[in-house]
């Protein structure tokens, strides 16, 4: 089997207070876009722009048909928001973008990410391969969906988040997910209301 390098470096704006953490980017051929979560069947950019702006279509071109990276980029710079994966080599076990299909076989250093982004003191798993991704390398027991736990990482005190998956594969409505991100996106002072 073929491993497969992470395609994207990590997104690190240097005041970035949140790092967000998915498992491994889809295969090109399922991209709108050239940046995290680029999949038009993934919902994160629209739980995202449901929470900030009030419209989960903010972040699509206006056809639809693709996500606008430059206005997701921009949002994410101004808010905080530092992104990347827990995996940085995989091999895909099935030719799809499930997450239970891939194995991870190198881990991403988290703790260098953590050291380019002085001020984040909160990391998410945007999903269970992510977070089990990352508890084997951190040690630390898994906070329930929507929740957190504090682990030591970098030589400080973070809060790790665990979500539900953005993912179409987990069936439940952007406005369900929305409100667990809600409680995480206030709690790190990315969201106000």
């Amino acid at each position: 089997m073929t491993t497969e390098l992470h395609p994207l470096k990590p997104f690190l704006p240097t005041e970035a207070r949140l790092l967000m953490l998915g498992s491994f980017p889809p295969q090109r051929k399922r991209w709108s876009m050239e940046f995290f979560y680029p999949n038009l069947q993934n919902d994160m950019w629209r739980i995202v722009g449901h929470l900030f702006f009030g419209d989960r279509q903010h972040f699509l071109d206006p056809g639809g048909r693709r996500f606008d990276r430059e206005r997701i980029e921009a949002f994410c710079r101004e808010r905080g928001l530092a992104l990347y994966d827990t995996a940085e080599e995989v091999v895909r076990l099935r030719d799809n973008a499930s997450d239970n299909f891939l194995q991870v076989v190198r881990e991403t250093d988290i703790e260098e990410l953590l050291r380019q982004i002085p001020r984040c003191h909160d990391i998410v798993t945007t999903g269970q391969k992510a977070t089990d991704t990352l508890l084997r390398r951190s040690g630390a027991q898994a906070p329930p969906i929507g929740g957190c736990t504090t682990i030591r990482l970098a030589g400080r005190e973070v809060r790790l988040w665990r979500m539900p998956s953005s993912s179409r594969a987990y069936p439940k409505p952007v406005e369900w997910k929305a409100e667990y991100y809600r409680e995480l996106f206030r709690a790190c002072g990315l969201l106000q209301k």
